[in-house]
Order: C-alpha cells, then sequence, then structure tokens
C-alpha cells in the first residue's frame, strides 16, 4: 500500500537534486573551462579530455559516459539499491552540463573571484544535493567502492583522486602557469567546505548536562517552555557521596539562549555543560533517512 507522505517527500527529494545540480554545470562551462583551471572529480577529468582534444570531445558527453562504466561496475558491486539516486544524478548533472553553454570569455575576469564564488556556489549546491541522499557520481562512486574494501575514509580517497586529476593538467597546453594547478586547489578546497558548512548548517544541535538541585524544577520548566523532552541519569557525587540527577537534553543551537535563561532563573549555582553534536536524528530533529 503507497504511503502518501513517504512518495510525497521522495519526489521532493529528487527534485531538489535536479534543482541544486544546475550549479555543478554552470560553474563549470561558465567559469572552470574558460579559465582553463582543471576542478577535481570526474568533470577534472572530462575537462581535460575537452582540452585535450581541442574541443571535440564534449564534456557532458564524455561526462555521461564515464559515468555509465562506474556505474554499471557501482551496481555489480554495491548493488542496484545504492545507485538508483546516484544514477539520477548523473542524469540531471548530464543535462545541465548540456544546456549550459561553454563561455568563450570568462564571466568573472579575475580568476582568482571566479574559483572563489564558483567554489561556494557549487559547494553549496553539492551540500544539499547530498543532504537530500543523493550525488552526481563520478569520483563519488570510486570512493565508496574504495571505502567499501580498503576502508579508506571517502573523504581521503577523494582527496587522493583529485589530487592526480588536479596535478595532471599541468601537460595541457591550455595550462600555462602554475597559478593555474594552484587555482585548481583552491577551488577544490572551497567546494568542500562549502558543501560541510551547507550540510552542517542544519543539523547544528547541542547536547546539554545540567547539574542542579533543583532539577525537577529545571526539567518540568524546559518541557513546558521550549517543548523539548529531557532525560535524567542517576549521579552520585564522588566527594560529598550525595545521590542526585542530571538532566541530559538534546535541542537546536538556537534554542541554546532559551535553556541557559530557564536554568539561571531557577537555580543560578546549577552547573552547565553544552556540547555542539555533529548530528541528532530522530523525532524533533534530522529524519532518520537510508542513502538509497
Amino acid at each position: 500500500m503507497w504511503n502518501k507522505k513517504a512518495v510525497f517527500i521522495e519526489i521532493k527529494e529528487y527534485l531538489m537534486i535536479a534543482i541544486c545540480s544546475i550549479p555543478y554545470g554552470l560553474v563549470v562551462n561558465q567559469v572552470l573551462v574558460p579559465h582553463a583551471i582543471i576542478g577535481g572529480g570526474l568533470t577534472g577529468l572530462c575537462e581535460i579530455l575537452y582540452f585535450a582534444t581541442d574541443s571535440a570531445l564534449p564534456i557532458w558527453l564524455s561526462s555521461l559516459v564515464l559515468n555509465v562504466v562506474l556505474i554499471v561496475i557501482a551496481i555489480i558491486v554495491l548493488g542496484w539499491k545504492t545507485c538508483v539516486r546516484t544514477l539520477w544524478g548523473i542524469l540531471c548533472l548530464t543535462v545541465w552540463l548540456k544546456l549550459f553553454p561553454i563561455s568563450d570569455h570568462a564571466q568573472i575576469s579575475d580568476p582568482f573571484m571566479a574559483i572563489v564564488l564558483a567554489g561556494i556556489f557549487n559547494g553549496a549546491g553539492l551540500g544539499l544535493i547530498y543532504a537530500y541522499n543523493g550525488n552526481t557520481g563520478g569520483t563519488d562512486i570510486i570512493a565508496m567502492i574504495v571505502n567499501k574494501y580498503k576502508h579508506m575514509p571517502m573523504g581521503r580517497a577523494l582527496f587522493m583522486v583529485d589530487m592526480v586529476i588536479i596535478g595532471s593538467a599541468w601537460f595541457l597546453p591550455q595550462v600555462t602557469r602554475v597559478e593555474q594547478i594552484l587555482f585548481g586547489l583552491c577551488y577544490v578546497f572551497i567546494e568542500a567546505q562549502a558543501v560541510d558548512w551547507v550540510m552542517g548548517r542544519g543539523r547544528q544541535s547541542v547536547q546539554f548536562f545540567i547539574f542542579s538541585k533543583k532539577y525537577k524544577e529545571i526539567a518540568d520548566a524546559i518541557m513546558t517552555r521550549t517543548g523539548r523532552g529531557v532525560t535524567f541519569l542517576e549521579a552520585k557525587g564522588a566527594y560529598t557521596q550525595q545521590e542526585s540527577r542530571v538532566i541530559v537534553l538534546l535541542t537546536r543551537k538556537s534554542e541554546s539562549t532559551a535553556i541557559f535563561r530557564i536554568v539561571m532563573e531557577i537555580d543560578p549555582s546549577a552547573f552547565i555543560s553544552e556540547t555542539q553534536t555533529r548530528g541528532v536524528f530522530g523525532l524533533g530533529f534530522e529524519p532518520i533517512k537510508e542513502r538509497t
């Protein structure tokens, strides 16, 4: 039986993957290629093929062919369920690379400013794609396969592949300055930071440990005024040997000020520990999703 809510969420995620892959096509065709800057990943390799063949091999075509080869390997190694969204991301990226023309001249004349803006723009798009359980194929597939068999972190695997691709650009006649290689490295770094920022921005949560003799009053006030649930942990002071309870609370970072205010109003002598969490999933926070 169809679950309407689940179907709606699925359609929304596929739609967002399609929309958020638009920056990728724009950045490659309007920024990187006009400046002869090789970005990382499979698209960077496609840029190298484009320049090496004097524009005879379109980037969108080489990207599609190489991605098809990789997705076939991934289906065999990882299973088709893991690759459904990857295939959709590949199709979307191919469409945008085809639709957006390659500029004869750079839209932004300063190459450094161009790669900064491109890295932020494209990284934000990729971050949203990852947040919606998608990816655009390419070296992501290689990293997933390497991670399965070698247990190497995906970030390290991607970094190593990017370094090889960007370094290979030095042998292209269009790359006449070492700065172009450095710009490529800077672009990959900025893009990665933007991806992390976007993915982490929506998941900024904090964990509180609140030590107070008035734990019951504080807990009731937090639940009443913020709607957040709390948990009691049984505790015993090592020095005083007195038994007490510690309040444990997970909440959004934006709500932390309200928590501090509540505690200070009830017990100014309370002891509070606040730590940032990488991600909190479940009721009231991020939905628990399985990558398909």
